[in-house]
Parts: structure tokens; sequence; C-alpha cells
């Protein structure tokens, strides 16, 4: 189990202070698996023990709902606060995302019930080994055969090959796009652009059945978090409508139903000044060596010049030694970042940076020219702290 009390670190960080997602036990990887084995699919294994199994399941996903935010705002969410208890099978602890704790990482993840390492989405932008060039993962950009990067059926197709009937509601925009193929496919897509229409066919899609498995995703949190932070008016408001959206669907729920409401990620605000914000284009130390700089600004995939992999290594670490966690790519996959080490596979070795940096403090790493639109949000995420890994699992049943 992560520890997500206040924490001291030694100076530089070290490796081993970085706290872990729970893989395998409590992470977003391990939920559709443990809700398919609860409905007899076969090779599904439930690993968050704390779930008890129910015919019909509705996993509701909004986008950019941390743990540590949900719980400090009472008033902007009085039903989802109502149901912090329920949490993780009735503990009232939180699950992890995995590690970035980003979209499209997550989705993947959540859909297939793999840890980064296995399904091959290991960040907001990766390099592609196949052409040498950053590729973003959530817009999919420049475009790759979505089947030949993210080989595995998801839970969605497995469940529906056993029998269960399986549906996607979210808007139409993501009917088609490689990310839902290849993380979310299996089952129906039904294309609903609001929020209480999605609730409403959610509902529906749950009864069509004996056995169900639904998935439905609210993304409107998350944008205003970016644009405006999390301590925006705008973000409580985002907040208010996604409580009376999860209270309208469980309102909704058929017999034998267990409606889960989770997250793929956290958020914390960065401030603008430049002891928070470090920009790598006016960096001249942390851009040597550098041939690509991926990811995004609390979770870097630094991709070196040929044989200057320990040299930008050595800088990073002494630049930013005591305000991220910096691994080689070795060192990340060894202790687990990615997920169990046995389970990392090795097409996705050249997707990782040759060195790795997670954020540990309120920091970024803006790239001003390369990623003009990223560089200027408010809210952001993707390490390891409680504030972006730790997601609800909130639970309602009928």
């Amino acid at each position: 189990m992560m520890a997500y009390a206040a924490w001291d670190h030694p100076e530089p960080l070290t490796l081993a202070s970085a706290p872990l997602p729970e893989y395998g036990s409590g992470s977003l990887a391990d939920l559709l698996p443990t809700l398919a084995a609860g409905m007899a699919v076969p090779g599904m294994t439930a690993s968050i023990t704390e779930l008890t199994p129910a015919d019909r399941n509705c996993v509701f996903l909004i986008d950019g709902l941390g743990w540590e935010q949900l719980k400090a705002h009472p008033d902007e969410a009085p039903y989802l606060t109502a149901l912090l208890g329920s949490s993780r099978g009735g503990t009232g602890r939180p699950i992890t995302a995995g590690y970035p704790a980003t979209t499209a990482t997550s989705l993947a993840s959540v859909g297939t019930g793999l840890p980064p390492g296995a399904h091959g989405l290991p960040g907001y932008t990766v390099r592609n080994p196949a052409t040498g060039e950053l590729m973003n993962q959530l817009r999919w950009q420049p475009w790759s055969d979505p089947a030949a990067w993210q080989p595995y059926p998801t839970v969605f197709q497995l469940a529906q090959d056993a029998g269960v009937h399986a549906a996607q509601v979210s808007s139409p925009h993501f009917e088609h796009t490689p990310l839902t193929k290849v993380a979310l496919s299996g089952g129906r897509f039904h294309g609903r652009l609001t929020g209480e229409e999605r609730m409403d066919l959610a509902a529906e899609q749950l009864a069509a059945a004996d056995r169900s498995l639904v998935y439905t995703y609210y993304a409107e949190l998350d944008g205003a978090g970016h644009r405006y932070g999390v301590d925006s008016d705008t973000w409580r408001g985002q907040l208010m409508h996604v409580d009376r959206l999860v209270q309208r669907l469980a309102e909704q729920l058929p017999p034998r139903s267990a409606l889960y409401v989770t997250a793929d990620h956290g958020m914390v605000d960065i401030p603008f000044d430049e002891q928070h914000r470090i920009d790598f284009d006016e960096d001249w130390e942390l851009r040597a060596g550098v041939a690509l700089l991926g990811g995004e600004g609390r979770a870097r995939h630094v991709y070196a010049v040929p044989g200057a992999g320990n040299d930008v290594l050595t800088c990073w670490r002494e630049v930013l030694g005591e305000q991220f966690w910096v691994a080689s790519r070795d060192e990340a996959i060894a202790a687990g970042w990615f997920g169990p080490p046995d389970r990392f596979e090795g097409r996705v070795y050249d997707r990782i940076g040759d060195v790795v940096a997670a954020a540990y403090d309120d920091v970024l790493i803006i790239a001003s020219e390369r990623e003009p639109k990223e560089s200027t949000m408010v809210g952001n995420h993707g390490s390891m702290t409680p504030t972006e890994q730790l997601v609800p699992l909130l639970e309602v049943r009928s």
C-alpha cells in the first residue's frame, strides 16, 4: 500500500522514496478484471479483493477527479462526499492510477486491465521507435497502427466473448478515435452529447441483460482544471455538475447492479513563476545531449542523443534531484514505475525515455516553444504524488 500521508524525503530524492502505484491489488488496471471475474469471464482475476461481485457493473470515470480534490470540496459534492466511506469495497480508501498519472495511460490501463509496461501507452507523448518521432498517445498524432501499438484485447471484448452485455456510453467525438479502439473497444459504443443523456443511457444499458458491463465517461472537469485550476470557481462548478450526474445515474440503477465512480488521475495547480515552471527551451543544461523531450510537465521522458544517456542522467539529477525523482530507463522499469518488472514487455522498452523524471514538488518542466499550449496550463498531473495518483472507487449498489 502506497503511503499517502505527509512525507519526509532525502535530498536529493532517492528512487526508493517514490511511492509506487498499487499494481496487482489496487490500481486502475485491476478494476475491470476484478469486475469481470465476478461475472465469470474466463482468464480474469479479482485482484481488488475488497470488491464484491455483481451481475451488472457500471464504471463511471470522471476525468481529473482525484481523491484529494474530492475530499477537499464537500460543499460542492455532497452526494459524492457521502459515498467516500464506500470507496474500495467499503474500506473508505482510494486506489491508484498508475504511472504516469495521465489520461491516455490510465484509460488504456482501465480498458485492457494491464499496467502501462504491458499495454504500451506509457505517457502523454512518447517516442515511436519505428520512426524516431514523438507520438501523442492521447490525440494519436502522428498516426500509428493502433493494433500494432496495443495488441491486446480489451476487457470489454473478452466480456462480450463470454456472453456479457458490454457497452460504452460517451461523447460521440470519441467513437472512432484510435485511443478508444485500443483501450475501450468491445461491445457497442453509444454516443451522447450531454452528461444527463449518458447517465440515462448507461442505466438502460445496465438493464439490457442479466450480466452487463457498462462504461461511461465525463471529461469537462479535467478541462476546467487544466485551463483554470482546481482552485477555480469554474472547476468547482463542474464538480457540482458531476455530483448531480452521479446521483442521477445511481438513482436509476436496475436490480443487482454496482456502480463504481472513479477517475484517471488527480491534479495540482502550479504557480506561474520561474521557481515552479522550469523552461526546458531556455535551460541549456537540461537541453544538453537531449534529442527529444516527451511526456508532460510532471512526468518527463527524456530521449538522449546516441551515447549521451549517462551524461543526461547525471545532469538532470544534479539540476532537478531535489524536486524530481530522476531515473534511467532501466532503473524506472526495475523499480516498477510502469508495473511489475516481470510484466514489462520488450516492445515498450524504447518508448520509455533514456531518462525518466517524475515531479515530487509543485513544479513543472515546461517547454514554452515546443509545447506552447501545455506550458500555459494551470492544473497539471502525471507524477506519483498522492494528489495525482490517488483516485476514488466509490460504490453504489441496488
